[in-house]
């Protein structure tokens, strides 16, 4: 009985070491990983301590987006920062998504020089936000352009009727609640709906012609939904050159910019994990410890978000 006594506590003893080291493991190499994430982002702020031109990436679905804001705002407010060059690669998105960034970067404008740099599109909602930019300049088989506004919403009547289901509603007018994907619509919803849709039509026009310096013919007879190439766009004065990042910084460069200037990307830390307590290395840290996922937003990672769009949605293009 004594020796099963010290085998109990000799075994005991053992695994409290074990449990330990393996802790003591799991810190140092949750530390390494805080370490390296440090070093492979260390652009995002050592930029920051020299005179550099800033490179912010706008691409995906357009929708209001605070963090996006808020870095532009700091951009603006950054001594360091000499000149700006939007990076732009979308099919649009929500109009008011559009229109918030819109306006902060015609805010960043009056205080720094902006150009945007076209990708593979910037249809509707982000040629909405490229005109914001002082200069535009695009590949010659981007794709630009997609000037107009729609709602969408389905009609699930038939398969109600399918399925023996009815929609009973008391409502305090005809137009409350409407148009409803519960019932076809009748025409005073549909008048009202395309009042909404030309109202912002018209202001999403309106920009374009302000922006591009053209009449407002001129610019209505280009906001009929139609995209074009990046040469196509050139001809139509929809962007000023083609080209890259290259001549963005030659753009620059006429702005009293140096080119010699380093580009430096200015990253969504939160969303990247690019600072060291941002919540991608919040997860990295508590998965390596075992933690439950105390923050992570699994539609939001993923992008499934983007497929439900509420409110005016800018014509966009898969």
């Amino acid at each position: 009985m004594a020796m099963r006594a010290d085998d109990l506590i000799d075994r005991r003893r053992l695994r409290r070491k074990v449990t330990f080291w393996r802790v003591a493991a799991l810190v140092v190499a949750a530390i390494a990983l805080i370490a390296l994430s440090t070093w492979v982002y260390r652009d995002d702020f050592s930029g920051s301590a020299v005179d550099h031109i800033a490179k912010v990436r706008i691409e995906g679905t357009i929708t209001e987006d605070e963090e996006l804001i808020k870095r532009l705002e700091t951009i603006r407010e950054s001594p360091r920062v000499k000149g700006v060059i939007l990076s732009i690669d979308s099919p649009g998105g929500t109009t008011v998504g559009g229109e918030s960034i819109f306006e902060e970067v015609r805010k960043l404008a009056g205080d720094k020089p902006v150009v945007a740099e076209v990708g593979t599109l910037a249809a509707s909602a982000g040629y909405m936000i490229a005109s914001a930019a002082d200069h535009i300049v695009a590949r010659k088989s981007s794709i630009v352009g997609s000037i107009g506004v729609l709602i969408q919403y389905p009609d699930v009547s038939g398969l109600m009727d399918k399925l023996g289901i009815k929609l009973e509603e008391v409502k305090s007018s005809p137009l409350k609640a409407s148009p409803s994907p519960f019932k076809p619509t009748n025409e005073d919803e549909r008048a009202m709906v395309r009042k909404l849709i030309l109202d912002s039509y018209d202001w999403f026009v309106g920009i374009v012609a302000d922006r591009r310096k053209m009449t407002h013919e001129q610019a209505l007879a280009l906001a009929d939904g139609s995209i074009f190439t990046g040469r196509q766009a050139l001809a139509n004065h929809l962007i000023d050159a083609v080209g890259g990042e290259t001549e963005a910084i030659g753009w620059l460069a006429t702005k009293g910019v140096d080119p010699k200037l380093k580009v430096v990307e200015w990253k969504d830390t939160e969303r990247h994990g690019g600072f060291l307590f941002s919540k991608t290395m919040a997860k990295t840290i508590a998965g390596a410890l075992g933690l439950p996922d105390a923050g992570g937003d699994v539609i939001h990672e993923i992008g499934a978000d983007r497929l439900f769009l509420d409110g005016l949605v800018s014509v966009w293009h898969p």
